[in-house]
């Protein structure tokens, strides 16, 4: 493995792209951006393994927009196409290139269903450089014939077993048969299930491979702890842990929307600021939601796992699982939501006798140290919150 560089400027980017990069605060890359992007500015193919939030729209993107730098960008046509599984990580991908990429002119298009399409169309015509889509929409708009002259030389896949999980598989492979067959193409994936490995396999030439997650031991990023319940205790004992922990920003799992909206309600009669996520929700609701939550007007969220694909919220502190998930995967995008960028964080899982076996399957399977926990009573929460109380009268003057 190649040394990780000191600084950006080490990595051979264009200048108008370093300015970009200076202006977001960048100064030393994480390790998925210092080993794939001088794979990337080879114009390479790279299949990429690495956890949500490590910085991987950086690292696919500042290589990508060099190189169309070297190839006289900014022009009319699109160099880079980016495909991710949600609307909202569409409009936020989006948002990262542009913003490192403003300073050399790339001009970039987010391409998803609930939007004027025929808006997006004449956005790409007018001359963007990136278009950023997912893929309902954009096989929509190759399939129309109205997409004329569509031949990026990039091509990116984020968050690709996501789209396994969403049910996009189909989709994508439709897409690629639109797309020229001289292209660069990059693949970023958190797992590789087999199912995206077969993908790998036939849209990728002669790949390069980075895999950061084997041997990952979650506990240096994220606590990772559990407490066993019977299944009628759920809802007490999930408003309990609430109520100690005093989470700042936070996200509750749940299975079902009838189970997300129930718990979304008892979390607000007992005084939290809270909302739920599922995928009944309309768009501009859901994008209502997850702005409130970015921007801290509310702390508490509460998901289907389906809902919350994609969801980028760097400063999240605690994830509950109200139920435990299916399957370790599941168990592994739902704890990547906390202790991103470097922060700590915390994810909580309440089990029952029954389930257990399967949790520890799971901490088995990921190599990562569980700590159990006894669920406060009313009365440990009181005292924590006595404590905390005369803390802070004792600190005033």
């Amino acid at each position: 493995m190649p040394t990780t560089p000191a600084t950006f400027t080490d990595l051979g980017l264009a200048p108008a792209i370093l300015a970009g990069v200076t202006e977001a605060g960048f100064t030393v890359p994480s390790p998925i951006q210092a080993l794939a992007i001088p794979i990337a500015l080879q114009g390479r193919d790279l299949i990429a393994q690495a956890r949500t939030g490590t910085g991987k729209t950086a690292a696919f993107g500042l290589p990508a927009m060099s190189r169309l730098l070297e190839n006289g960008v900014p022009k009319r046509g699109v160099g880079l196409l980016v495909i991710t599984p949600t609307r909202e990580l569409c409009a936020q991908v989006s948002e990262e290139i542009y913003r490192l990429g403003r300073h050399a002119g790339i001009k970039t298009c987010a391409v998803y269903g609930g939007t004027s399409g025929g808006r997006q169309l004449e956005m790409i015509a007018r001359g963007a450089n990136v278009v950023v889509a997912t893929p309902g929409r954009l096989l929509d708009h190759l399939s129309s014939g109205y997409l004329k002259n569509f031949a990026p030389s990039t091509v990116v896949l984020d968050e690709a077993d996501e789209m396994l999980d969403m049910g996009f598989l189909e989709d994508i492979e439709a897409i690629f048969k639109h797309l020229p067959a001289e292209r660069q193409t990059m693949l970023f994936s958190a797992t590789m299930p087999p199912a995206i490995r077969g993908l790998a396999t036939r849209i990728l030439k002669n790949p390069e491979t980075i895999d950061l997650t084997t041997g990952t031991v979650f506990e240096t990023d994220v606590e990772q702890r559990f407490y066993v319940i019977e299944e009628g205790e759920r809802g007490d004992a999930i408003m309990r842990l609430i109520d100690a922990d005093e989470p700042e920003k936070a996200i509750v799992f749940c299975r079902t929307r009838i189970e997300t909206e129930h718990l979304c309600d008892v979390l607000i009669a007992h005084g939290c600021s809270a909302k739920a996520l599922h995928g009944d929700i309309d768009q501009s609701m859901r994008q209502n939601t997850l702005r409130s939550f970015r921007e801290g007007r509310m702390s508490i969220l509460v998901a289907t796992d389906v809902a919350a694909r994609g969801l980028d919220v760097s400063d999240v502190t605690h994830v509950y699982n109200f139920h435990l998930p299916f399957d370790q995967e599941a168990y592994v995008h739902r704890i990547g939501r906390t202790g991103r960028a470097g922060r700590k964080g915390i994810a909580i899982t309440l089990v029952t006798p029954f389930e257990y076996r399967k949790l520890r399957r799971i901490q088995s399977a990921i190599k990562a140290s569980f700590v159990a926990g006894e669920i406060p009573t009313i009365g440990d929460v009181r005292k924590k919150h006595e404590a905390k109380l005369v803390a802070v009268v004792c600190k005033q003057p």
